[in-house]
């Protein structure tokens, strides 16, 4: 009898167990980028009253920098891969090379970044770009970012900190 209970007990386990795991919720899916500049159009036009045509603007700047970037990040992988490959078998003219091909994909993702900012920069009022420049200069979380010190005053302290918002 002691034994009908804990076999009972131990297949209870079991199915509730296996029961309550496909009850798990599946992680988050990533937003698309057409998600993502929606998103960024949103959160713009809520800061600086962007009007329906500024709106459409945007969305169009910021689509074109999305698919630029993509391309960019499937280059970028690929050379991190190959740098991994590169360092694994102690290759330093690959790794060179590798190091290199990072560094001008980054600085072209910066280039692009950049260009989209300028573009959306131009389409605002003088209001608008006024308002933009505080944002930018704040950045998230301050001049220091999220959870870092304040950057202290210094020549360039009113120069928007870079681009993206």
């Amino acid at each position: 009898m002691r034994k009908k209970c804990i076999y009972r007990a131990l297949v209870f386990t079991m199915l509730s167990s296996s029961f309550l795991m496909g009850q798990m919720p599946s992680p988050p899916t990533p937003p698309t980028p057409a998600q993502m500049v929606s998103n960024q159009v949103s959160r713009l036009t809520t800061l600086l009253t962007l009007t329906t045509s500024q709106q459409t603007q945007a969305t169009t700047i910021f689509t074109q920098e999305q698919t630029a970037i993509a391309t960019l990040m499937t280059s970028i992988r690929a050379a991190h891969s190959a740098l991994l490959t590169a360092v694994e078998g102690n290759d330093t003219a690959t790794i060179a090379a590798q190091a290199a091909e990072i560094g001008t994909l980054t600085g072209q993702e910066v280039a692009d970044r950049a260009s989209a900012e300028a573009a959306f920069y131009a389409i605002l009022t003088a209001d608008q770009q006024t308002k933009y420049k505080q944002l930018l200069s704040a950045g998230p979380g301050g001049r220091g970012g999220p959870g870092g010190p304040p950057v202290p005053p210094g020549p360039g302290a009113g120069a928007p900190a870079g681009p993206g918002l």
